[in-house]
């Protein structure tokens, strides 16, 4: 008997031949799992695209080809395959342009957001109240509140370029993380059903 365990999902180069050792995990008798580990599952080609899937039935098939043994699945049914095809670099004017277009799109969405919840009435307000002065521009509040705006979004994630304040994932890591899981997800079940139908 061999215990195998699927890995959830690998990178791989175009052209790749991929063995069941690149695929999964296996424990058992040392020299049966050499030579299974070296078992041939699948060759990339340009029909697969950039995203692959190898269910387990095809390995345990793989494997009783060449030996029978009494395999034992632990873990994920499923591996995904991801082809890394090389991309061209974005050129600098494009990255400059798609920076600017982001840039003002936050500052837009941020200032359409005080207005909307009249942050320069509130202030005012504030600023009355503490001092007693009816003040139409506040900056003393303002200007703190502006740099406070910008340290607390870093703060929120957790990131200042490449810099990282913890180990705790940011928000952003965490939704990222979900949406790949749901992508991961429905590539499965759509391969399922493209199977189904090949197989009617």
């Amino acid at each position: 008997m061999i215990y195998l365990r699927l890995k959830q999902k690998i990178r791989v180069r175009p052209g790749a031949e991929l063995t069941i050792g690149d695929l999964a995990q296996l424990i058992g008798e040392d020299e049966l799992c050499k030579k299974i580990e070296k078992i041939i599952i699948h060759r990339i080609n340009k029909k697969d695209k950039n995203l692959v899937v190898i269910d387990v039935m095809k390995v345990i098939k793989a494997i009783q080809n060449t030996s029978y043994v009494e395999v034992q699945i632990i873990g994920p049914t499923q591996t995904i395959i991801e082809v890394q095809i090389s991309k061209k670099n974005l050129a600098p004017v494009y990255f400059v342009f798609i920076w600017l277009l982001l840039f003002i799109g936050a500052a837009l969405a941020i200032m359409n957001f005080h207005e909307d919840v009249s942050m320069r009435e509130v202030h005012q307000q504030i600023y009355k109240i503490v001092t007693g002065i009816d003040n139409p521009k506040p900056l003393l509040l303002q200007i703190p509140y502006s740099f406070g705006l910008g340290f607390g979004m870093i703060l929120f994630f957790n990131h200042l370029f490449k810099k990282r304040f913890n180990e705790e994932p940011s928000p952003l890591e965490v939704e990222m993380f979900n949406y790949q899981q749901d992508l991961d997800q429905y590539v499965i079940v759509h391969e399922k059903q493209e199977d189904g139908t090949k197989d009617s």
